[in-house]
């Protein structure tokens, strides 16, 4: 593994295969600057792994993508086309849909209504009453089709495992987004059975072609597996792109032990 920060992309060059460009964009909060400079590419279909320390703008990152932040310079390019996402529900209208750690599911509501959280269905008529029957009917066949199984589509979000409650929202995640899932620590504190819910119903996405995916995780096991690329994050920045099949989880972990150590010291000898 060649540790070369990814080259940026030419302004001029836009390629029709990518789904996402992330062009020289950073962030600072005050006096901290979080993001110096990012670029990053996301190829139709792809799944791309992002993994960095704890306070290498990794999340931030996520959050500018999604709406949540917005950033202080640089571009963002989805489908060929520059945009300037101001609001999550605005990241939403360009295709766009993430899941967190902490999954934004509401535990009193059941299996179906979590699904439908914020497109629900109404039927027709002046009053436009909530589809429930509709709803149900829909969520059990999207469910079936994705294999995600659960008691029932009635039982309340907080009768569910938590490989479940995931499963749910990135399934939700899924059936809402038409180009781009961001995945930010998805399989955090779960157990092996239930990462292999979440991984295997990643799997399935990313094999239809269909949206192209961004996963944050520090398990590089979990990475190498989904993955058809890793990016690092290190300071703010990228700095190494590469393909999954041309590294290894060794490979990688010597890159972060080393980084780490160069971290340190220059901590240690800016403060002698």
């Amino acid at each position: 593994m060649s540790e070369q920060p990814a080259e940026p992309t030419p302004p001029a060059a836009v390629s029709a295969d990518l789904a996402l460009e992330v062009r020289g964009v950073t962030k600072r909060f005050g006096a901290l600057v979080v993001l110096r400079g990012i670029d990053l590419v996301l190829h139709q279909g792809e799944v791309l792994g992002l993994v960095g320390d704890n306070g290498a703008g990794k999340s931030t990152l996520v959050k500018i993508l999604s709406g949540f932040h917005s950033q202080d310079g640089g571009e963002v390019i989805v489908g060929g086309e520059p945009v300037r996402l101001r609001s999550v529900e605005d990241a939403r209208t360009h295709g766009i849909e993430t899941v967190y750690q902490d999954l934004a599911l509401i535990p009193q509501l059941p299996v179906y209504m979590n699904l439908f959280l914020g497109h629900e269905l109404t039927t027709m008529g002046p009053l436009h009453f909530l589809d429930k029957k509709g709803m149900r009917k829909l969520s059990r066949q999207y469910l079936d089709e994705i294999n995600v199984h659960v008691p029932s589509v009635d039982a309340e979000a907080e009768q569910l495992s938590g490989g479940q409650r995931q499963a749910i929202a990135v399934a939700r995640a899924m059936r809402a987004a038409t180009k781009i899932l961001l995945l930010d620590e998805p399989l955090a504190a779960m157990g092996a059975r239930e990462s292999r819910l979440i991984i295997d119903l990643v799997k399935d996405l990313a094999s239809s072609g269909r949206v192209s995916i961004v996963v944050i995780d520090h398990n590089y096991a979990h990475l190498f597996e989904l993955c058809d690329r890793i990016n690092v994050m290190q300071g703010g920045r990228i700095i190494i792109d590469q393909p999954v099949a041309e590294t290894s989880i060794e490979d990688l972990t010597e890159l972060m032990v080393s980084s780490y150590r160069r971290e340190l010291e220059n901590v240690q000898n800016a403060g002698a």
